[in-house]
C-alpha cells in the first residue's frame, strides 16, 4: 500500500476522459497497463534504462490480475524504473590494468585503436556483472472519485508517469492544485488575490493601495 507512515510526497490529479463516451476504466484496465508494461533491461543492448508499469506488491510481475490490482474502488500499481550504471572509476582501473599487462606482453604501449577496443570490451564485461538499480513509484487510482496519486517527489518522474497513463487509458490528468481547483470551481482571478488583511494592510492604507 502506498500509505504507510512518516512523511510522504505525492502529486494528485483529477482524471478526465480525453474523449466523450470513454468512462468504463475498469474494463480493459490490465490491458491498458500492459501497453507500457515494464520490461527487464537487455544486457546485450546499449540501453541503460527501462521503465514501465508493474504490479505494486510484486514489481517483477506485469500480469495485473484483478486480485493484485483492485482494492475496492482503487487500482494500485507502480511505475518501475531500472537503471544500469558501470562506475567510471571501476572501468578506468580495469583499463589501467589491461594497459600494464599489454605493455608487459608486447613491450610497447597500446595504440589508440587498441585502447578503444579494450575500453569497449571492459565496459561490456562490467555491464554483464552489474546489478541494475531498481526504483518503484506507487500509483493509486481511485476510479469512482476520478482521482489519481503518484507517490514520488521527482517532477520528471511524475511527468513521465502522467504521459504513460494518459496514453494507455485515453484520459487527461489535471493537477489538483489550488489554481486549477479554483478555476474549475468558477472563481474569478480577482477573487484569488491576497486580501488586505493577508498582506497586513488595514484601514485607509488599504483603500489607497499603499503599504
Amino acid at each position: 500500500m502506498p500509505i504507510l507512515s512518516g512523511s510522504v510526497t505525492f502529486a494528485r490529479f483529477r482524471v478526465e476522459p480525453a474523449k466523450e463516451g470513454h468512462s468504463d476504466l475498469r474494463h480493459g484496465f490490465a490491458r491498458g497497463l500492459k501497453t507500457n508494461a515494464f520490461e527487464p533491461l537487455d544486457r546485450k543492448s546499449d540501453e541503460d534504462r527501462s521503465a514501465g508499469f508493474a504490479e505494486l506488491e510484486n514489481p517483477d510481475s506485469t500480469e495485473f490480475a484483478p486480485s493484485n490490482l483492485f482494492y475496492g474502488e482503487r487500482a494500485l500499481f507502480c511505475w518501475r524504473v531500472d537503471t544500469l550504471r558501470v562506475p567510471s572509476a571501476h572501468a578506468r582501473d580495469e583499463l589501467k590494468r589491461w594497459m600494464l599487462a599489454f605493455e608487459k606482453e608486447h613491450h610497447r604501449r597500446p595504440s589508440k585503436v587498441e585502447r578503444s577496443a579494450a575500453r569497449a570490451n571492459i565496459r561490456d564485461e562490467l555491464r554483464k556483472r552489474a546489478t541494475p538499480n531498481s526504483k518503484n513509484h506507487d500509483v493509486a487510482w481511485t476510479i469512482g472519485a476520478k482521482q489519481l496519486q503518484i507517490w514520488t517527489g521527482s517532477r520528471k518522474t511524475v511527468d513521465e508517469i502522467s504521459v504513460a497513463i494518459e496514453g494507455a487509458f485515453a484520459v487527461k490528468l489535471v493537477p489538483m492544485i489550488p489554481d486549477t481547483l479554483a478555476t474549475k470551481a468558477g472563481f474569478a482571478d480577482e477573487a484569488l488575490r491576497p486580501t488586505a488583511e493577508l498582506v497586513g494592510i488595514e484601514g485607509e492604507e488599504a483603500n489607497h493601495g499603499e503599504a
